[in-house]
C-alpha cells in the first residue's frame, strides 16, 4: 500500500475533474479524496497498490475532455486507510 499527495493545475476546476477524479478511482479501486484548491488548483490524496496509484496518477495528467492539465505534481504521503473515494468540498 502506498500513498501520493498529487497538485493538478491548468485548467481544472469548473470542468468536472473532481467527479471524473471519483469515477475513475473507483474503476482502479484506489481510495482517498480529491478537492479544489483557492489558487485554482485541484489537490487529491491517492493510496492503494502502487500499480494502481501510477495508473491514477498517469490518468490526471489526462483529466477529463474540458480539462486542460498544465502540471502535476506528486510527492510520497503516508497511506491513512482512506475507505472509498470522497469529492471534497
Amino acid at each position: 500500500m502506498i500513498a501520493r499527495r498529487v497538485r493538478i493545475t491548468g485548467h481544472v476546476q469548473g470542468v468536472f475533474f473532481r467527479a471524473w477524479t471519483r469515477e475513475q478511482a473507483d474503476r482502479l479501486g484506489v481510495t482517498g479524496w480529491v478537492r479544489n484548491c483557492a489558487d485554482g488548483s485541484v489537490e487529491a490524496h491517492v493510496e492503494g497498490g502502487e500499480t494502481a496509484v501510477e495508473q491514477m496518477i498517469a490518468l490526471l495528467r489526462v483529466g477529463p475532455p474540458a480539462a486542460l492539465v498544465e502540471g502535476v505534481d506528486s510527492v510520497e504521503t503516508e497511506p491513512n486507510g482512506s475507505e472509498g473515494f470522497a469529492v471534497r468540498h
